[in-house]
């Protein structure tokens, strides 16, 4: 457990600098330390919602987050993300680790290997309302389904769309605690919290976000933080990958 924690902390705040919840790397972590993917998936969330909710603060502080573009994501991605959660209740675990390898695999690609250059000096400055309410829905899905917020969808998208990265992390930090939260007490309402585990990483990952995201703003490139998160996805996909087909 306390192992689980100082990681909670180390990825929370990772992750925060590329705006991204660190679920995406700590559910799989949990999975591979025997935790049940039930138990870890909201366990997962909760993480997100505390490390996203810190990120949010330094990011309100330092007034680099632009709210119009987070809300249609917003009411759409707490709309769907307890379809998506009670959904994972009628498909099997390997299904669900396949799908879940499946979002590792776009997120660190996009991360790795898109080149938001094209778009730089003529970023998009508009808001447009069926774009953003579909990315929403897509992601809240993918957050009640998967136990990951839906940050590793979010951010990708509206950087495929032509947002300005350094726009699309704080706004995606925003959203993500918002569905993960709705998606955390869905999975609650089913029974599949662990109450000492939910404790022992709360604080940590809050701690992990909040410091990650002004580390970030005063030390490094956003390009090179996504570079180094796309690897460690890859990374995790492949052991994932190994662990699937040894099942």
């Amino acid at each position: 457990m306390i192992t689980l924690t100082l990681l909670a902390f180390f990825f929370s705040f990772l992750f925060s600098l590329g705006g991204v919840g660190s679920a995406v790397i700590l559910l799989p972590i949990m999975f591979s330390l025997g935790i049940p993917l039930n138990e870890a998936k909201p366990t997962g969330l909760l993480i997100n919602t505390l490390s996203m909710s810190g990120a949010t603060y330094s990011n309100y502080k330092l007034k680099t987050l632009d709210v119009s573009i987070g809300m249609p994501i917003i009411i759409f991605s707490v709309i769907c993300a307890p379809v998506g959660a009670y959904l994972s209740t009628y498909i099997s675990e390997k299904i669900i680790m396949s799908i879940f390898i499946c979002f590792m695999l776009f997120s660190g690609c996009i991360m790795l290997f898109f080149r938001a250059k094209k778009y730089e000096n003529n970023y998009r400055k508009d808001r447009p309302f069926t774009l953003l309410s579909s990315v929403g829905i897509f992601a809240g899905i993918i957050s009640g389904l998967l136990g990951v917020g839906g940050g590793g969808i979010i951010s990708p998208l509206l950087i495929l769309s032509g947002f300005n990265p350094k726009k699309v992390a704080a706004v995606t930090a925003f959203v993500v605690p918002f569905s993960s939260l709705t998606g955390f007490i869905t999975y609650s309402m089913m029974g599949s919290t662990h109450l000492q585990l939910l404790a022992l990483v709360s604080l940590s990952a809050f701690l992990g976000g909040y410091l990650g995201t002004n580390f970030m703003q005063s030390r490094l490139k956003p390009g090179t933080v996504k570079k180094f998160l796309g690897i460690i996805m890859f990374v995790m996909a492949i052991k994932l990958i190994t662990k699937v087909i040894g099942e």
